[in-house]
């Protein structure tokens, strides 16, 4: 029988490609040296990952027989990555018939192997009593299994990484709850596995040997109660230890409803994950280390995890585009295209103003901001701020600014601190006061399809647990002064100084383009 192992570049069909796995995993593939094919139902939503001019995109749907014909022409492994996630009355029926339709379609195309990523399930529970998205997630694996085709069916817990469903709603309940009255379902063991581990399995089984055909338990080397899970994210998110008190009346009905109250996770995916953590979820073997050896220091526990997933927040790498995220490093990293409730809360004011000025007069006025030229707006804000920062220890605008005309990377800017400069383009700004969490504070000069000038500016705040959040919604009504005035007088700066030099500025009662406001949390 031929060894997958023996060929080094394998031809790769990756469904769920728009999905959280498979947007990781298909950089992961091509990095590895394997070829691509990307399966969507909407090819356009792939347009913005980083990855996409390496692969090769088609339409197509699972539960579409004739798409999956040229969907599986030529292929070596694909990877069957889609789920209904309890979407509707009738998923466990959606399921069934797309695993069927996938395993005789991957037979006829003479796929040489299926590899599936489904859910750990509770060993000694009979069938009948698991969640009904445990319960397809079996189902779907035991289809592929007879398909026909060597098949390896991956089971794992909760997925420790940024985008994770399951990730967000530990991230977002321990976050906001420092006190919490929770189900008894917090007690239950699990055991988690980081991102980077389920990707770095995912294809390593590319590569099987063709006889084998079975499933496999992934999971990380601690094994935890939700509870345990909570404090620990806590403990590694720099928060106070959380006070949870299990009560035996919330059903995963009720629990959904709470969670959908507490957290930006949707109650139709809140559901499914609570209603999965009733029975123990831990590995009973390990075998996939035969054929996919762990790296030499192991997989990736807990604590290790949950920072590589705050990571990005927490060494302040935010992003330099207007329009998205930096490109991940990692998978653990968040994707621009991970669902808007993903990724933490990251709380934004942006603005953004047309100057008939040329962009270098704009430039002048942002880089010479802060110390004896002030802010811009609202003189007594600032200076309330900075009294109230000193108040509680910490630099207050008494620092100034080092040059009255130029900065630097690294310059203290009253209580900023020039975290990022891009001469006549970018100036970011970190915050050293002292606050219940992360600030930015982002100066940009662009330009628009007509050639003009455009000013955006972009606050940024990363709240740290309940209190970050209050602090965010408490000043959040003084931000159209602050931040809006901010805007105009820039802009206003910049077009006097425009019209001195022979530029023509813009008159008081001159007509300026859209300012655009947005204050949500992302």
């Amino acid at each position: 029988m031929t060894d997958l192992r023996d060929e080094a570049e394998l031809r790769c069909l990756v469904t769920g490609a728009t999905g959280y796995i498979g947007g990781r995993l298909a950089p992961a593939l091509l990095d590895a040296g394997h070829r691509v094919r990307a399966l969507a139902r909407t090819p356009q939503k792939l347009r913005d990952y980083p990855w996409v001019g390496r692969a090769e995109v088609v339409r197509g749907d699972v539960t579409d027989a004739d798409s999956l014909v040229e969907a599986m022409r030529d292929i070596d492994v694909a990877y069957y990555l889609v789920h209904a996630l309890g979407s509707g009355s009738d998923f466990e029926e959606t399921d069934r018939r797309a695993a069927r339709t996938f395993g005789e379609q991957a037979r006829a195309a003479g796929v040489r192997r299926i590899v599936y990523l489904g859910g750990l399930t509770p060993a000694g529970v009979p069938e009948e009593e698991l969640s009904p998205h445990l319960r397809s997630r079996a189902e779907v694996g035991r289809i592929l299994l007879d398909s026909g085709v060597p098949t390896a069916v991956l089971r794992a817990a909760i997925v420790l990484g940024s985008g994770s469903a399951s990730f967000e709603m530990l991230r977002y309940l321990t976050e906001r709850l420092p006190v919490m009255v929770t189900p008894s379902w917090v007690g239950t063991s699990i055991q988690p596995v980081a991102v980077r581990d389920v990707i770095r399995y995912l294809v390593g089984s590319a590569a099987l040997p063709s006889d084998v055909n079975r499933t496999f338990d992934i999971g990380g080397p601690d094994v935890m109660s939700y509870r345990e899970m909570m404090q620990g994210y806590a403990r590694v998110a720099g928060l106070p230890r959380r006070l949870i008190m299990p009560v035996p009346v919330l059903t995963p009905t009720l629990s959904s409803h709470w969670i959908g109250l507490i957290t930006p996770v949707p109650r139709s995916i809140a559901r499914p994950l609570t209603e999965s953590l009733r029975h123990e979820v831990v590995c009973h073997e390990h075998d996939i280390t035969r054929y996919v050896p762990d790296p030499p220091e192991g997989a990736i526990g807990f604590d290790r995890a949950v920072e590589l997933a705050l990571q990005r927040i927490q060494e302040a790498r935010v992003d330099t585009r207007w329009t998205s995220a930096s490109l991940p490093g990692a998978p653990s990293d968040p994707l621009p295209t991970d669902p808007d409730w993903a990724g933490g809360s990251l709380y934004r004011d942006e603005r953004q103003l047309r100057v008939q000025v040329p962009p270098d007069a704009l430039w002048r006025v942002i880089e010479g901001i802060g110390g004896e030229n002030g802010w811009y707006s609202f003189p007594l804000a600032w200076a309330v701020r900075g009294w109230l920062d000193r108040l509680v220890g910490g630099v207050g605008l008494r620092r100034g600014r080092r040059d009255a005309q130029r900065l630097r990377v690294g310059d203290s800017l009253d209580f900023w601190r020039v975290e990022e400069i891009i001469p006549g383009s970018l100036l970011r700004l970190r915050a050293e006061m002292r606050l219940p969490g992360l600030a930015w504070l982002e100066l940009s000069v662009d330009g628009d399809e007509q050639g003009r000038t455009v000013y955006r500016q972009r606050a940024l705040f990363h709240p740290q647990g309940l209190l970050g959040h209050a602090y965010w919604w408490s000043v959040w009504p003084f931000h159209s002064v602050v931040f809006g005035g901010m805007a105009r007088n820039i802009t206003q700066a910049a077009a006097s100084a425009g019209s001195r030099t022979g530029a023509r500025g813009t008159s008081p009662g001159e007509k300026r383009g859209p300012m655009t406001h947005s204050g949500t949390d992302n």
